[in-house]
């Protein structure tokens, strides 16, 4: 996974799929992960909402939803992250597959729970599901200020630490983690990697707002159910 020409891919999850970088996703490399595969996506709106999908939808009439569930052979799902958390989901015996944008409002939300859900209403079960986080920003990249803190119950505040007078560092990955064990999940494989410090691989949001550049930059993380 240190080989940043190869498609970032996560050892728990053996049906095609990949966490694109910037360059790859900018060239729309799709076919490293999926060859022909028709892909789905979705408009994310930072919801907790997971559709069921069996089929691809024109761009102008994409449904508002963070999250997708497929057992529709020859689909791959799609989600686009600057940041936020991409998360790729299989149950590979009941061969239903997902994927979640989650960044905070969604992963506190609930969009974990809700694609699971899905996942479950399609023939998987939650003990045999896998479950990988892509690239996102890690804490030592994340200050945020109380007002973000305060819409977190006590319970999760040890997802952020303090950095001084009503500052914190918060742990989206160790959040998302947290959201999928307690959802269930057994299986869980993190990628590790920031997006706001790895400036020559990864498009960051908040790392291009910091220094006044585009933010119209996304990654692409794509996973696959063959025929």
């Amino acid at each position: 996974m240190g080989n940043p020409d190869k498609v970032i891919r996560a050892d728990n999850i053996a049906l095609p799929h990949g966490f694109l970088d910037a360059v790859q996703s900018d060239a729309h490399a799709h076919e490293l992960a999926v060859g022909e595969t028709p892909v789905v996506f979705v408009k994310q709106v930072h919801s907790p909402d997971a559709l069921i999908v069996d089929a691809p939808s024109a761009a102008s009439d994409q449904p508002e939803a963070d999250a997708m569930a497929t057992a529709t052979p020859g689909l791959a799902l799609a989600i686009v992250t600057a940041d936020c958390a991409p998360i790729l989901l299989a149950d590979e015996t009941a061969r239903v597959i997902g994927a979640a944008h989650a960044g905070w409002r969604g992963a506190q939300g609930g969009v974990i729970e809700a694609v699971v859900a899905q996942m479950e209403a399609l023939g998987a079960q939650r003990s045999r599901i896998a479950a990988a986080i892509g690239p996102c920003i890690a804490q030592d990249s994340y200050e945020v200020g109380a007002d973000m803190r305060a819409n977190f119950a006590a319970a999760e505040h040890r997802f952020f630490e303090a950095t001084g007078p009503g500052k914190w560092h918060f742990d989206l990955a160790g959040l998302v983690a947290a959201r999928l064990a307690e959802a269930g999940i057994v299986s869980i494989c993190a990628m590790e990697l920031d997006t706001y410090a790895a400036a020559r691989r990864f498009h960051s949001y908040r790392r291009a707002t910091h220094r006044g550049e585009r933010t119209t930059g996304r990654q692409v993380s794509l996973i696959a159910l063959p025929c």
